[in-house]
């Protein structure tokens, strides 16, 4: 049996508008260990929340680069978050990865975390990437090769769109732009 299809560069040469909510359902994984994507927003260069709205910077600069790559950023200089760039290069434009359905290496992850609770272990950006074992370290790599594995939505699972404000931020919050998989339990909070 071939193994299922997996997300290239391509996916993300377009419209970060398009490729977030495509991105439900979705799975990635990190050196074997993830999930169904069910939490994502949308962060476009033209919007204040973005890390890329002041321009190049250090930090950021994976963001100006071309489509497919990771972008980590630290968040309160604790957590590792995991966004996936988007756009063509220049555009700095991308996905911050919110939530997962963890199905694969719970062991790990519970590790990680340091708790049992399913429903907890990757339930917003920073408790994500540290179930995953996301670090500065991965800033910058291609999406399309190990140590990531990103594959579509199966297909024969429906997923329906939640769509609502991002959360977490002070500029432009108003813009909806958080997608989930409606009524998942694994969202870092509910969509109203």
């Amino acid at each position: 049996m071939p193994s299922p299809p997996r997300l290239t560069k391509a996916f993300f040469d377009r419209s970060v508008h398009a490729v977030a909510p495509d991105l439900i359902g979705a799975s990635i994984f990190v050196n074997g260990v993830g999930g169904m994507i069910v939490e994502v927003e949308a962060y476009h260069h033209t919007d204040p929340a973005a890390h890329s709205y002041g321009g190049r910077t250090p930090r950021n600069s994976v963001m100006f680069g071309p489509p497919g790559f990771a972008y980590v950023y630290r968040s309160y200089g604790i957590h590792w978050c995991l966004n996936f760039v988007c756009e063509e290069e220049g555009s700095a434009s991308g996905v911050l990865i919110r939530a997962l359905d963890p199905t694969a290496g719970l062991d790990q992850m519970r590790q990680r975390r340091g708790l049992d609770d399913a429903r907890a272990l990757c339930s917003g950006p920073g408790k994500l990437g540290q179930a995953l074992g996301v670090t500065i370290a991965h800033n910058g790599l291609p999406l399309d090769r190990p140590p990531f594995e990103l594959r579509p939505s199966r297909g024969d699972i429906p997923v329906e769109i939640a769509i609502g404000p991002r959360i977490g931020i002070t500029k432009a919050a108003e813009h909806p732009w958080r997608y989930g998989l409606k009524d998942s339990r694994f969202l870092s909070r509910p969509f109203k």
